[in-house]
């Protein structure tokens, strides 16, 4: 296998190692083989987990990056075929990202669930891996009931909801409040082929009236979340724009049903200072089918909201662009209509024997005598005679400031 060239580019390190190796599996595993080894690897290398350890980070670069080639069936038969040089260039950009710790915890969370949806995330190491090793002690939540806790900050609390076969066919919602307004997660798990739990789908706690609260609605039809970071950064941008693209944050949920057995959530204290105070219930859809129509009715009414806004949206920046158009224009043309007029005073005011006025109004004198003053007073002035003369009547004729009151001119 063509493993000749290992140099890639400047952002990738010099020497690739061959991806099998850095997992230490075979070219024959299992899809599941290389996820099992990819999550054990991760773990150890987490940077949560090594802060003390600087090569960590690289190490678990390494391995996240050998397990994006290695879990997308065309990269890995590029590779096999090939080696790094069939490789696209795109599929090296996932290296730069993850110099970024923000974006490793996103990355790592995104490869880390179990049906691949990307999670944004920044649950701790320790959660995942101790659920990933079933070492987490699991709290029954039959349904029709409720139980209430608080979880400190970056901990979690496991809940274990058991279904019959009649409850999933009616569907199940599992929701979280927090009437101390406290943030949280709700996670959950599926299990693993090794008996742990892989994070596979994740709430976060919104603000609503006067509670926090996340939900899961497994109601066998497409149910969407609410994702309000596009939100978050449309705001800042563009806060008009904000309006638009409010609808665009609801995005489809992965899961839309639940299978009869036992379900494991988890309730995760994500406020930095406090521990969270939660309510989670557990219910069967049975009993509210009523408002289970409501649902579906009201996210469809979003969903044509959403496609009308789109439309609208294109209308409004159009208009928007005009209107902009149009207040520039009337900026300018005020300006030239002021500038028109003050043409027309200064050429109105040009006609006239007093060519300048003395602005202390000390009567000047003009040396062509043709205009006299009405007291008669024939000292040349305060003003030093000619000198002063002179500097008025080099002032150009649009600066004159002839009041007709102060002159009277015979």
């Amino acid at each position: 296998m063509g493993m000749g060239s290992k140099m890639e580019g400047p952002s990738t390190p010099a020497i690739r190692r061959d991806p099998y190796e850095v997992l230490s599996v075979s070219r024959d595993s299992t899809d599941q083989e290389i996820k099992t080894a990819y999550r054990k690897l991760a773990l150890k290398y987490h940077p949560d987990k090594n802060a003390s350890n600087p090569e960590a980070s690289e190490l678990f670069k390494e391995v996240a990056y050998s397990y994006s080639i290695l879990s997308d069936p065309e990269k890995r038969r590029q590779y096999d075929s090939a080696g790094f040089e069939a490789l696209d260039a795109d599929s090296m950009d996932m290296e730069i990202d993850l110099s970024n710790l923000g974006t490793v915890n996103t990355m790592f969370a995104a490869l880390f669930s179990k049906l691949g949806v990307p999670i944004k995330t920044t649950i701790s190491a320790n959660v995942l891996e101790e659920a990933l090793n079933g070492t987490v002690t699991v709290r029954p939540l039959p349904i029709g009931s409720s139980v209430s806790g608080k979880v400190e900050k970056q901990c979690a609390h496991f809940f274990g909801v058991t279904i019959n076969e009649h409850q999933a066919e009616s569907g199940i919602v599992v929701r979280v409040t927090s009437t101390a307004q406290s943030k949280f997660k709700l996670l959950y798990f599926e299990q693993d082929a090794n008996g742990g739990y892989g994070l596979a789908l994740q709430e976060d706690s919104e603000k609503t009236g006067k509670v926090t609260s996340a939900g899961m609605y497994f109601l066998h039809f497409q149910v969407y979340r609410m994702d309000s970071t596009v939100n978050a950064l449309a705001m800042a941008k563009d806060p008009e724009g904000a309006f638009f693209k409010r609808l665009e944050g609801l995005q489809p949920c992965e899961v839309s049903e639940l299978k009869p057995g036992t379900h494991i959530f988890a309730v995760y204290g994500d406020n930095f200072f406090k521990t969270a105070s939660y309510t989670i219930e557990a219910v069967c859809a049975k009993s509210y089918e009523d408002t289970t129509q409501k649902l579906k009715d009201i996210e469809a009414q979003i969903l044509r909201k959403r496609n009308e806004l789109r439309q609208f949206e294109a209308e409004y920046r159009k208009a928007l662009a005009r209107y902009q158009e149009v207040t520039d224009r009337y900026t300018k043309e005020k300006q030239s209509v002021d500038e028109l007029l003050k043409q027309r005073d200064g050429i109105h005011s040009s006609f006239t024997i007093v060519k300048s006025t003395n602005i202390s109004g000390s009567g000047s004198n003009l040396s062509n005598g043709s205009s006299s003053k009405i007291n008669g007073d024939e000292s040349p002035g305060e003003d030093g005679g000619s000198d002063g003369k002179d500097k008025s009547g080099k002032k150009k004729w649009f600066n004159l400031n002839l009041r007709g009151s102060d002159k009277k001119l015979i």
